[in-house]
């Protein structure tokens, strides 16, 4: 078994854009984000067949101890239609249950389940909704994922962070 240690980033083709955006926040010296980029294991080409790639997303999954998913309208739609590079993330993610941050593209810091995939919704799999902010999105790893597995078993749903926590970060 691998060393579980990485984040593992899921969103859809459509939202590359944001998470190049969290490539940048982390090589950036004035904003604290940092994680350990799942994506950087196992790389596939353009040109790769799908089932190698998906063979990919599995071999990084496994190398996950969290997941940030980029919540969008099209994330959701991929993520629910059983046949994407997406759909298949979800499917693996809930199979080796990581705790699962659902960053908000619109910057939504409740629950939007427009931008939720079916399978998380369906299994009433425990999530927790931020904003894609980079203080927010580092908050929730640190204490949400960091106690994923240690919270009750029946804990399930989605849940988001009340106004209070983005008050005390200066959001």
């Amino acid at each position: 078994m691998s060393y579980r240690n990485k984040t593992y980033v899921a969103f859809a083709s459509e939202d590359i854009l944001q998470y190049r955006l969290m490539e940048a926040w982390k090589a950036n010296q004035n904003i604290d984000f940092n994680f350990f980029d799942a994506h950087d294991l196992f790389i596939s080409r353009d040109t790769s067949k799908p089932k190698t790639i998906k063979n990919n997303l599995t071999e990084r999954l496994k190398n996950a101890k969290q997941v940030v998913l980029l919540g969008s309208a099209v994330g959701k739609r991929k993520g629910s239609d059983g046949n994407s590079f997406l759909a298949h993330e979800i499917e693996l993610i809930i199979e080796l249950g990581l705790p699962i941050v659902v960053a908000n593209l619109d910057g939504d810091r409740k629950i939007n389940k427009n931008y939720i995939p079916y399978p998380l919704i369906e299994k009433d799999y425990y999530t927790m909704s931020v904003s894609f902010q980079p203080k927010m999105i580092k908050y929730a790893l640190n204490n949400y994922a960091s106690g994923f597995s240690s919270s009750p078993k029946e804990k399930k749903g989605n849940y988001y962070y009340l106004e209070s926590v983005y008050t005390e970060l200066k959001l």
